[in-house]
């Protein structure tokens, strides 16, 4: 923060506040002295009012204006009539000396100044032009029938004047009244340096004061600043604490409000932002399982079609003339559709079961009885293999789930075996009671055992361990996900393990009561 609002503050009032002085300082400058010469005008001219309204009250009444003045010249003894009182009032408050002077013989009637001779001088000089020691110089500022206000400089004393001389309504009054000007512009000077001493305390006290004061404003705004920069930082649970009902106080209550919203807003959108990321993720997974699927039916169908294909153009040219090898080709074309028809059968059995399809028909029968139906049914591919089959079960075992399905699994599981069979060619079917009232039928077979890092993905579609992709076994790489849809769809678990001696495969299904 580089400057801050207090500062600006700060700087601001102590900007106004120099220039309000510097305003004041050159007003006294160029204003004050007119305003204090217009201001004493307006008196002089009030004061001839006055004056020449005691002289027509007199002059009405037949009297004189010498009545208001009892000692001649003076009025520092003597009644205190109006007109006294009114010319010792102009001196005291106002400095201005007066003098009346019968126009008829000369003399003074009353006069407010000590210096009245020279004052009867300049009034003769202005009036009759008796000749006066030292020269004047005057600068009109107002003039009526009556009288003239003027400002005179005298070279005799150095001194200015503002003066009014002239008639009385009577015409036979003549008055003048002095006030000497010397001081004004040592009043100015002394209000400024005044005004500068008061301006300066004025301004450091104010300047220090206001920037103390304003601490109460910007400390809000501080704390306002902190909560927005947390909340464009995503966090939301810093909150304005204050109490004030100003504008600040509504911008907090309005944070927080916006606050909460953002919150609430930000939580909707990121459920939704991790919804459509979901979303994507299985729409990118389900477009790589089809790019692989059709991928993994094409090579299962390439081999099959080929020799098909090769087949039975070897029987259209006549390569095969003798009955021995006419069934030969023939016998090759069958196995080959046939392997094809399993196949696209298994397809759309797994599609079925996975699209939920297929519903279940779920009764109560005994696996001992399925077990030994699918091992007569598969007795002479057990006798090709030279295998042997251990029962280990006590019928009956009476379970619930949909028999032709749990048929299927146990055909897949034996055709794995046999195709996986080595050694001492033995296939063990066993069927456990479970402490749970469930049943674990368990597949197992001698011979090789199955890389730990590829059992999880036997049960994926097309996935052999041969990376070779070799026809040896016969098998399509179907089954065991068939196994795993079926299972799925009865909410069983299913597995693979390795065994001392070969693999062994395992799948649970409910018990069902004896009766």
């Amino acid at each position: 923060m580089k400057r801050s609002l207090r500062v600006r503050a700060t700087l601001l009032f102590v900007g106004l506040t120099a220039m309000i002085l510097i305003g004041i300082w050159a007003a006294n400058n160029l204003l004050l002295e007119r305003f204090y010469v217009n201001s004493k005008v307006a008196v002089m001219q009030l004061a001839y009012r006055q004056i020449d309204s005691l002289v027509k009250k007199h002059d009405a009444e037949g009297s004189s204006i010498r009545d208001e003045f009892p000692v001649s010249g003076s009025f520092d003894s003597g009644e205190q009539t109006e007109g006294v009182r009114l010319l010792r009032r102009l001196g005291d408050q106002n400095n201005i000396m007066t003098i009346l002077i019968d126009s008829v013989t000369g003399y003074p009637i009353v006069s407010s100044g000590r210096d009245a001779e020279f004052m009867k001088e300049r009034i003769g000089q202005y009036i009759v032009g008796w000749s006066a020691p030292g020269s004047v110089e005057n600068e009109l500022i107002f003039e009526t029938e009556n009288y003239t206000v003027q400002k005179s400089y005298y070279t005799r004393t150095g001194s200015f004047y503002l003066e009014c001389w002239g008639f009385f309504s009577d015409n036979k009054t003549l008055f003048i009244m002095s006030m000497p000007l010397e001081s004004i512009a040592e009043s100015v000077a002394l209000s400024n340096r005044f005004l500068a001493y008061v301006g300066l305390a004025a301004l450091a006290v104010g300047s220090v004061a206001i920037y103390l004061v304003t601490r109460r404003v910007t400390s809000p705004i501080l704390e306002l600043a902190g909560i927005s920069e947390r909340m464009s930082r995503l966090d939301f649970d810093a909150k304005y604490t204050g109490d004030a009902q100003d504008e600040i106080g509504v911008l907090g209550s309005s944070m927080n409000a916006l606050s909460d919203k953002l919150r609430e807003t930000i939580g909707e959108l990121q459920s939704a932002n991790s919804a459509l990321q979901k979303d994507i993720e299985e729409k990118i997974q389900i477009d790589e399982m089809r790019k692989e699927f059709i991928a993994n039916v094409s090579h299962e169908l390439k081999t099959p079609i080929a020799l098909i294909q090769g087949y039975a153009e070897g029987l259209s040219e006549g390569m095969a003339d003798d009955p021995e090898s006419r069934d030969y080709y023939c016998g090759v074309i069958v196995d080959e559709a046939g392997r094809m028809n399993r196949m696209v059968r298994q397809l759309l059995t797994l599609t079925a079961l996975e699209f939920g399809n297929e519903e279940l028909s779920t009764e109560r029968f005994d696996i001992t009885e399925v077990i030994r139906g699918v091992l007569s049914s598969a007795n002479i591919l057990i006798q090709q293999k030279h295998a042997r089959i251990q029962l280990a079960m006590s019928p009956p075992v009476w379970v619930r789930a949909d028999e032709f399905k749990i048929e299927e699994v146990l055909m897949n599981y034996l055709n794995n075996a046999l195709n996986h069979l080595e050694g001492a060619c033995v296939i063990r079917v066993t069927v456990d009671r479970m402490p749970d009232c469930r049943v674990r039928v368990t597949v197992r077979n001698t011979g090789e055992q199955i890389p730990e890092e590829a059992l999880p993905n036997l049960w994926t579609k097309f996935y052999k361990v041969d990376k070779a992709r070799t026809r040896a076994y016969g098998g399509s790489g179907i089954g065991l996900s068939i196994v795993k849809a079926i299972m799925e769809a009865h909410h069983q678990q299913y597995g693979v393990r390795n065994a001392e001696d070969g693999v062994e495969f395992w799948f649970t299904l409910d018990g069902a009561e004896e009766n």
